[in-house]
């Protein structure tokens, strides 16, 4: 359950209002643009992942976009997101729970945990892995919406932002990460 109160989208004014209808019409409604929408200048702000993400997909590749968005989220904890790339990698006919990835996946994998686990301790070599396959700009790219992914993560983890019905289905293959585990407070 959401640790703060939901509006109804009726109670929503001005530039919010307009951009709830704006979502509604496109089918887009999701319950953390709900919350995001009680204040349009977070809302505005958080928009930004769907430029980053097209920048992502231009780079890398729809099926690696994927794998590296679920990377940061599943090692971040956050179930909503990362039942969403579930969602996501089950429509690209992957299986969540096992599957193989290439070396260039396998890295953008490595750099996802890295981003969240320790991003001061992303090493040289993963850097220059990276390289073989992505120019200084790409990395630029993929970096910037691995930050932004985590602060999606954290605004729903924070807050507790309800799983969107359509993912109900899929909370059971949500495995809580648990490498935080052996951290001292």
């Amino acid at each position: 359950m959401a640790r703060v109160s939901l509006k109804q989208p009726e109670e929503l004014t001005g530039e919010a209002r307009k951009a709830y209808e704006e979502l509604e019409a496109a089918g887009k409604v999701t319950n953390m643009k709900l919350v995001m929408l009680q204040d349009y200048g977070t809302y505005r702000a958080f928009m930004g992942w769907y430029d980053s993400w097209g920048s992502l997909v231009e780079v890398v590749g729809q099926r690696a976009a994927t794998i590296y968005a679920h990377s940061v989220s599943t090692t971040n904890g956050c179930q909503l997101c990362s039942l969403f790339f579930i969602s996501d990698l089950k429509e690209l006919g992957l299986d969540p729970a096992s599957f193989e990835v290439s070396e260039n996946e396998a890295l953008l994998q490595k750099l996802g945990q890295q981003i969240v686990k320790d991003p001061t301790k992303v090493s040289d070599e993963l850097l220059d892995g990276l390289r073989k396959y992505y120019t200084d700009e790409q990395i630029i790219v993929i970096v910037g919406f691995g930050a932004q992914m985590q602060a999606t993560n954290n605004f729903n983890s924070v807050l507790g932002v309800d799983v969107d019905a359509r993912l109900l289905p899929l909370k059971d293959q949500f495995k809580p990460a648990t490498w935080r585990d052996a951290l001292s407070e």
